[in-house]
């Protein structure tokens, strides 16, 4: 059977700090208006996740479209190899080295930190986290906290947490929708309360809390987090921006790191173009629609809110625009490759 674009059971977890925002983007939620929907996994292949953030036990994304319905990722990596993946190195445990969500902060998240390698490897429970944010949505007052303002110490950031000062020692940043920041591992950082992200990261849902706002009966991880910590600002060299632009199609490289590239690319109306891939790719559409249709006549449609799966083989793959539409697209530097431009 062969390979098409792979769309996604989303696998969505209630959370204190969550809202119904996805609605936005044309999604429909479970529960009732007072059910508060903080994260939906579009993409994961974990073998394992903490009990704080993923519940739990692994974590397999299911197809929901086309032939191979019902499969998890994890299968029909097992079954079609590099037809699927190309040179994508797996991580150490045969998993897709890539986690893609939807974050919803409808109140602050925590300020947290993800460990660095360095800490994971000395700590079996621990998995390297880094991550970047694409605001989707924003309410006027919209914000993220991200690094640590310059010069302040570990003791003074200890006695923060103990006062509940620690917001007066955070870099804070206004943002509105098309905003994107990076956030390496060991980047002390929070979602402020009303935005709405795209969310790209390595394959691991290990968060260090250190402080929740005064919210009760949710863990700190205080000691863990000040080993991880990188005091100071963010380097913010990853997300620095470049653009080529045509008649018809702009891409937008917003990050650029060892694990990951971001690009946003937008397509007008009615255009069509060759997808020249021999890796895969992940899109995450956020306006417009459009399909991908393969050299055998098939079509995989596709509209805002969606994320698919591109896979690295398919004969014949050419993208058309039933509207003008953006989306952002996932590639992986150590796979080598081509991206769509």
């Amino acid at each position: 059977m062969s390979l098409y674009p792979l769309k996604f059971t989303p696998i969505y977890k209630e959370k204190v700090w969550g809202g119904r925002t996805l609605e936005k983007i044309g999604r429909s939620l479970p529960g009732d208006q007072d059910t508060r929907i903080g994260e939906s996994w579009e993409l994961v292949d974990l073998s394992t996740t903490s009990v704080s953030g993923g519940g739990g036990g692994a974590e397999r994304s299911v197809v929901n479209n086309g032939p191979h319905a019902g499969k998890t990722l994890h299968e029909l990596i097992e079954t079609y190899g590099k037809e699927l993946i190309g040179d994508l190195p797996l991580t150490d445990d045969g998993n897709f080295p890539l986690l893609v969500k939807f974050l919803d902060a409808n109140e602050h998240l925590s300020v947290q930190v993800h460990p660095s390698q360095e800490y994971a490897d000395t700590h079996d429970d621990a998995f390297l986290k880094s991550e970047c944010w694409y605001v989707v949505d924003a309410t006027e007052d919209g914000c993220i906290f991200k690094g640590i303002k310059e010069g302040v110490t570990p003791a003074q950031y200890r006695k923060a947490i103990e006062d509940g000062t620690v917001e007066d020692l955070m870099i804070k940043f206004n943002v509105k929708a098309g905003d994107c920041h990076y956030l390496p591992s060991g980047t002390c950082h929070a979602l402020g309360a009303g935005v709405l992200v795209a969310e790209v990261q390595t394959p691991s849902d290990t968060t260090f809390r250190v402080y929740d706002w005064g919210r009760e009966g949710r863990e700190l991880h205080i000691e863990q987090a000040m080993q991880c910590i990188d005091f100071g600002p963010c380097d913010v060299e990853a997300d620095k921006r470049s653009h080529v632009g045509g008649m018809f199609t702009t891409v937008t490289r917003l990050v650029t790191c060892e694990y990951f590239v971001l690009e946003r690319v937008k397509m007008s109306e009615g255009y069509e173009q060759e997808i020249p891939y021999d890796q895969p790719a992940v899109w995450m559409v956020v306006e417009g629609d459009g399909e991908i249709i393969l050299a055998d006549g098939s079509s995989t449609p596709f509209a805002k809110g969606e994320t698919l799966l591109i896979p690295a083989k398919m004969e014949g793959a050419k993208v058309k625009l039933n509207s003008d539409t953006t989306w952002l697209e996932t590639t992986f530097p150590q796979a080598g490759g081509q991206q769509l431009a």
